[in-house]
């Protein structure tokens, strides 16, 4: 039976079928106290008082209130501009050190989103729309990028790293102010030397590298692929 149906028969029984609410509750299975309920809803609204009511609270006490709301727009600015991680997470850590109420990261986002502190970067496709090469082996081929990281004084870091492409294994990752031929061949040999030397490599880094876009085929002096 339909909670409003069944209210109304509850209400009719008392009103019309003569039962006492201890009897009413008793009948349908209900606590006394809601039967006293509904009757009270009967005599101040008729039957649109019996209409069930929703449950939601007035008032979300997981809401986001002013204050945090606005701690967390502060916070994005003074981390960004320190040159601090200022992502949901690092904002949601300072929250709780500061004794505010911590929101769920997919709230901070919300909240940065709502408030136009996230650049859009729509030149980025989904994974899904990707379709890449993958080595066969281990050590088949040895994938080389590079990536520019602010260092919190504002200083420039460079990284470069090594991956192997069957695996996805990072052999190695290193940090230097620049990054130059000799750090690439430095570092390419360090990790030649702990893992072995691959059969290929696949660089998209600088041209001045004298790598850039290519890939290596090693074993053979001076052969590059396709030549």
């Amino acid at each position: 039976m339909a909670n409003r149906n069944r209210n109304r028969v509850i209400v009719l029984a008392v009103i019309v079928g003569g039962l006492t609410p201890s009897e009413a509750a008793a009948r349908f299975g209900v606590g006394r106290q809601w039967v006293h309920v509904l009757l009270a809803r009967y005599r101040e609204s008729g039957e649109p008082g019996l209409e069930p009511r929703s449950r939601r609270p007035r008032t979300s006490p997981t809401a986001t209130t002013p204050t945090t709301r606005a701690r967390i727009l502060e916070l994005r600015d003074e981390l960004t501009h320190a040159g601090l991680d200022a992502g949901a997470e690092s904002i949601a850590a300072r929250l709780e050190r500061a004794g505010l109420p911590a929101p769920a990261t997919s709230t901070i986002w919300r909240v940065l989103r709502a408030h136009d502190m996230i650049t859009p970067q729509p030149q980025k496709r989904p994974r899904s729309s990707i379709i890449r090469f993958e080595a066969a082996q281990p050590n088949e081929t040895w994938q080389s990028d590079f990536t520019h990281w602010p260092l919190a004084d504002g200083t420039d870091t460079e990284i470069i790293s090594w991956l192997d492409d069957h695996s996805r294994y990072l052999l190695h990752i290193s940090a230097h102010p620049r990054i130059t031929g000799p750090i690439v061949v430095t570092t390419f040999t360090h990790t030649a030397d702990q893992h072995g030397l691959p059969a290929s490599t696949l660089t998209d880094i600088q041209a001045g590298w004298g790598l850039s876009g290519k890939r290596w085929i090693w074993g053979w002096p001076d052969r590059k692929e396709g030549q």
